[in-house]
């Protein structure tokens, strides 16, 4: 039961104590994409056990952009490697789009840790106006 994180495998061990332990790999994946969700939508220092959690406030960003993006990426690289600790050998791209100049995308590219085949993942990022990112497989 390794696909999920402590607090969903509680719940489910609460609404079905008698379920065989085998990982899923659609499961894992799906509960890495909410984690991703919520360190990227979480600034740092907004959480108090971990000051480093999360990712800086973009506006500090969008102030010199486009050439702040590879910062962006070095600090989501840097923040998902260390937070999940389900993906090994992330890569952050971010895409350019040429008919929205404005829009910021990125994928996050990794492979799941300890699986033997050392299954690829990739997610599609893209932050909105309003500074929230919305992730999908």
């Amino acid at each position: 039961m390794r696909e999920a994180r402590l607090l969903e495998r509680l719940r489910l061990r609460e609404r079905n104590p008698h379920r065989r332990e085998t990982e899923d790999t659609g499961r894992v994946i799906d509960s890495i994409l909410d984690h991703l969700t919520r360190i990227l939508n979480t600034r740092r220092g907004n959480v108090p056990i971990a000051e480093d959690y999360g990712i800086p406030d973009y506006t500090e960003f969008m102030q010199d952009f486009p050439d702040s993006l590879r910062d962006l990426e070095t600090a989501i690289t840097q923040t998902v490697t260390q937070y999940e600790p389900r993906l090994k050998a992330v890569r952050v791209n971010f895409v350019s789009q040429d008919e929205d100049v404005f829009a910021v995308k990125f994928q996050i590219s990794a492979k799941l840790a300890g699986k033997a085949d050392n299954t690829p993942v990739l997610f599609e990022s893209q932050l909105d106006t309003g500074g929230k990112i919305s992730i999908k497989r």
